[in-house]
């Protein structure tokens, strides 16, 4: 699991079919860091600090084994401070 967060949605045209309409975000491990996609699980904004999960940890927590995803959105943190990254 990773602490990150969420910095905007990203708008795709085309997906897979086996992405259905789930949210799509760019996320940062920290505010220097590389960005990636995450699957939005939970149904986040821009700015939540939130918990990620990747590999087959993120295809379950997206809803199947056969879900396309490497890392997933599988919460929302309530209180973290940025310097705490």
């Amino acid at each position: 699991m990773k602490i990150m967060r969420v910095e905007k949605t990203l708008v795709s045209t085309n997906r897979l079919r086996e992405f259905g309409h789930r949210p799509l975000l760019v996320v940062q491990e920290k505010a220097d860091g590389p960005r990636s996609v995450a699957v939005d699980a939970v149904g986040c904004i821009p700015g939540d600090w939130v918990i990620c999960v990747g590999s087959s940890a993120a295809r379950d927590a997206a809803g199947s084994r056969e879900f396309p995803s490497d890392l997933t959105i599988v919460g929302i943190i309530d209180h973290w401070q940025a310097d705490q990254t």
